[in-house]
Formats: structure tokens, C-alpha cells, sequence
């Protein structure tokens, strides 16, 4: 995969993000008792993708150089994410509905899913 499909990951993953935040920040924060996740969980949850929101659209315009790297930096800093997000689940699973569920596992496939996607995509730049 040649730096311009390499750089547009950075992009896909930014407006992953920016969904993201929306959902969780907004949409999820309205209709909280149909998702069982309280607000002050879906706001902090909602931030981690804003951050990486920045760092995506940062890397996108602004990095030249050793692009594998700050791939692998945001696929990670994913996957975190991910792992919070089932910590969460599970610390709230006495309140959290069928839908509430739905989103969380939804959510963690998708990233996933493009984490798999970028890990590989920086490893073959490394090589």
C-alpha cells in the first residue's frame, strides 16, 4: 500500500471517530435509559474519540515521516479503547439493555475490524 492509502486510514479512522463521539456523546446521552450506559460514562467515553479524532486529522495533514509509526500509535491507542469500553460494559452490565449491549459489541467489531486493517498496513511499510 503506497503513503496516500496509508495517509487515508488517518482519515477513515478520524470520521470513525468523529461518528463515534456523536453516538455516544449525543445521541446515546438522549436516550440513555434505552442503552442502560449512564451520562457521566458515555461523556468520557465520548471524548477518548475526539482526541483521536485530532491526532488522526493531525497525522493525515502534518506527518511526512515514518507513517507506519503513528498508524500503529492510533491502532493501539483503538484497541485500548475497546478495552475500556468492555470494562465499562461490564461494570455497568446491572443496567445496561439488549440495546446497550448491541451498540458496545457493534462498536468494538467495527474498530476492530479497521485496527486489524491499519496494524497490517503498518506493518508492511515497516518491511
Amino acid at each position: 500500500m503506497d503513503i496516500k492509502n496509508a495517509r487515508s486510514l488517518f482519515i477513515i479512522d478520524g470520521i470513525g471517530s468523529l461518528l463515534s463521539a456523536f453516538l455516544l456523546g449525543i445521541v446515546l446521552v438522549k436516550y440513555e435509559w434505552y442503552f442502560g450506559i449512564p451520562k457521566n460514562t458515555l461523556y468520557l467515553l465520548a471524548f477518548i474519540p475526539c482526541v483521536f479524532a485530532f491526532y488522526d486529522f493531525y497525522c493525515y495533514f502534518m506527518v511526512e515521516k515514518k507513517l507506519n509509526l503513528y498508524v500503529k500509535g492510533i491502532a493501539v491507542a483503538n484497541i485500548l479503547y475497546c478495552c475500556l469500553s468492555i470494562g465499562f460494559a461490564f461494570y455497568h452490565a446491572a443496567s445496561l439493555t439488549t440495546l446497550g449491549w448491541s451498540y458496545i459489541v457493534v462498536e468494538i467489531v467495527v474498530v476492530l475490524f479497521l485496527e486489524r486493517i491499519e496494524l497490517n498496513v503498518a506493518n508492511k511499510k515497516r518491511n
